[in-house]
């Protein structure tokens, strides 16, 4: 299984108790066929742009395993979510440096 991290920017608007309910949503999702690993809810931070007019939004970041598929699901999901103003899912990539060819080594966990 890949390791992902997704970060959702959901409107700000949008109420404590909703919020709750689409991370546990998302989550429920992602635990059919993957595994959370972390859920950090950052809170409403200022946007460098303005986005669907909003010039703020609520950022939670989602840690998580599991394969092609559900990393396009979970996509799908955000996609036809309309609290969610802007996301983004990319796969994790360890690194660490080789001091006997002093370089970069990648690999995915």
């Amino acid at each position: 299984m890949q390791k992902y991290e997704s970060v959702a920017i959901i409107n700000p608007t949008v109420e404590d108790e909703e919020i709750k309910r689409l991370i546990q949503k998302f989550s429920d999702l992602i635990n059919k066929t993957g595994k959370v690993l972390l859920v950090e809810e950052l809170g409403k931070k200022r946007l460098a742009y303005e986005i669907q007019r909003h010039r703020e939004g609520y950022y939670v970041v989602t840690n998580f395993e599991g394969d092609l598929k559900l990393r396009s699901e979970l996509e799908e999901e955000y996609k036809n979510t309309d609290e969610i103003i802007k996301f983004i899912v990319v796969g994790k990539v360890d690194w660490e440096y080789d001091k006997t060819k002093s370089r970069r080594v990648y690999g995915f966990t």
